[in-house]
This record gives C-alpha cells, structure tokens and sequence, in this order.
C-alpha cells in the first residue's frame, strides 16, 4: 500500500498493546537539512534505535511535513514528524507524530532555531551539533499501525508505519517557521479548519 493514507483506513490496526515501543534513544551529532520538500535533521552519529517484532530498527534522520500527509477521518493537522529508523539489512519503519497549534514541547523549542536558519534556503545543510531525540515521543502508548511506504520517491513499499495516536501540541511561532519553508515551494502548510490557523 501507498503511503500516505487516511488512518481509519480498514488496513490500519489501532494497536493499544504495543507500550511505548521498545526503544532506546541517545544523543548524537547531527545535521539540519532542506531538501525542498522538507527539513530533515540527520543523524551523523548513533541516535539509538527501535525494536519491532524481534528485528533492530536504527533511528537514521527525522523530518517534518506541514500540514500533516497522514490524516484521520479526513482530517489534516498542522504538522507531521517521521522518525526514519532502518535494520541492518536496510529494512524501514516510521514514527510519526501529529501535532496541532498549543504549547509545544522542549525538543521543537529547541529545534526552532535551526529550522528557521535553513527555512528559506533550498538545499541548505548545517551541523547543529548534539541533538537527543528522546523527548519526541512522550508517553504515548497507542498507535495507528499498517505497512506501507515511503511517502517520497523512490516510494518504496515494505515500510512499518506506527503513528502515535495521540496528537502533540506545536507553537503557533513554529508554523509560521514551516509556512515560509513550503509556501517558498507552492505548498500549503496551514491547516484552514475551524479551530486552527487562518
């Protein structure tokens, strides 16, 4: 199956019995990048890995999508994180994370000013130094599961999908951040529904 998808999809398990997924993150030197469909954040040194069903799973890079490529009911967010983890025999899987406007978490606080940095400038990379990764997630321990595929080309299929159910809150000033990046390249970046931005 082609990803992305709607999450109501009849191929997609609500899983409630995965716990927080075994993984274990660490700190690592890493890089910012616009790659003029996204920003991404690769991890130049061991940012820990993901366990899913018996096979290791190694966090490789993480980027952002505004609005959200997934949506629920119809739906779409304001914005969408994929962890890209990948086994030794180059096998995927994502996390992904959905969030709306509120109070955002400490990691995108402290994302802010490197995703403003590249935000305008097209095929741009800077190192930014250590990144953790181990406050993205929180405690989230129910999730959307299918197999799918990458949602950029080459579009490869085979991926193992898990989008955390529940939805993480972004500042209103981290939007606007992604708005400038997509609205550079035609793309809408705001969601226009009732109780989000106009």
């Amino acid at each position: 199956m082609q990803s992305p998808i709607d999450l109501t999809h009849r191929r997609v398990t609500l899983v409630r019995d995965l716990g927080y997924l075994n993984h274990s993150y660490s700190a690592a030197e890493a890089s910012i990048v616009n790659r003029g469909h996204d920003i991404m954040v690769r991890f130049d040194g061991d940012a820990g890995s993901l366990v899913m069903n018996g096979t290791v799973y190694y966090l490789r890079q993480l980027h952002w999508h505004s609005p959200t490529e997934h949506t629920v009911n119809g739906r779409r967010y304001d914005m969408e994180l994929h962890m890209f983890h990948e086994s030794a025999d180059k096998k995927a899987a994502v996390v992904g994370l959905l969030y709306v406007v509120g109070r955002s978490s400490g990691f995108l606080r402290k994302m802010e000013p490197y995703l403003r940095m590249i935000a305008d400038k097209k095929d741009r990379e800077e190192k930014v130094g250590v990144i953790d990764p181990r406050g993205l997630r929180g405690r989230a321990s129910v999730y959307y599961r299918y197999m799918g595929s990458l949602t950029t080309p080459p579009c490869t299929e085979g991926v193992i999908w898990s989008i955390v159910k529940r939805v993480g809150l972004t500042r209103n000033d981290f939007i606007p951040c992604n708005k400038r990046f997509f609205s550079s390249f035609g793309i809408k970046s705001v969601n226009k529904e009732k109780n989000f931005l106009s």
